[in-house]
């Protein structure tokens, strides 16, 4: 029983650690994404500044050109993350499974015992009233 205890915390434990990183990698992504709009944003102020907005004109700010490698290099991030964060939710409702499973069987005993035990009880006040019987009887 006290066995079947500590893998119930186990297994809340695993869970609650794999909420923890979906948690982080969905922060990072979410950041991720906030830091490309806000390239976005600064390409188009150098853009506009400049008065290029073709990539490939000779004269196209360098710092714009920068931005964009930058971004790129943020969406592949963003990509890697996305993959990660899918493994991350399957491992989660793996854990999640295990932890209902046991905590299933956990319950599943906790109600043979109480069953177990009410019919005891029964026995018990059964016997009390044959002793009755007999002696009345």
């Amino acid at each position: 029983m006290k066995s079947r205890e500590s893998l119930i915390r186990l297994k809340r434990f695993q869970v609650d650690e794999k909420r923890r990183q979906v948690g982080q990698i969905e922060l990072m992504v979410t950041e991720f994404e906030g830091m490309i709009r806000d390239l976005d944003a600064q390409i188009a102020i150098e853009e506009e500044k400049a008065g290029i907005s073709d990539i490939a004109h000779f004269a196209y700010p360098t710092f714009a050109k920068a931005a964009i490698q930058r971004k790129e290099n943020l969406q592949v991030s963003i990509d890697d993350l996305n993959e990660q964060l899918e493994r991350a939710q399957d491992q989660l409702r793996e854990a999640i499974g295990e932890m209902k499973k046991v905590e299933m069987l956990e319950e599943r005993d906790q109600q043979r015992e109480f069953a177990a035990k009410e019919m005891a009880e029964q026995d018990e006040l059964d016997d009390f009233s044959m002793i009755g019987r007999h002696r009345n009887g």
